[in-house]
């Protein structure tokens, strides 16, 4: 059986990661919109994973430094 895709309307998988969840959640928004609309929230996705790494690398960089 095929894992539910983009259009299966099964949503984003779950990472664990609450950060990371909530900016996929976002993608949600696309559906049924004119694809105008997706630049918006493609960007908004894409500043939210980078605030999200860059916070995980900060927190990485802090724990190695003790």
């Amino acid at each position: 059986m095929a894992e539910p895709g983009p259009s299966s309307g099964a949503g984003p998988t779950a990472t664990g990661h609450p950060g990371v969840d909530a900016a996929l959640a976002r993608l949600e928004a696309l559906d049924g919109v004119e694809t105008e609309a997706h630049v918006a929230v493609y960007e908004d996705v894409h500043q939210r994973l980078t605030q999200t790494l860059a916070a995980l690398d900060h927190e990485q960089s802090r724990q190695e430094q003790q």
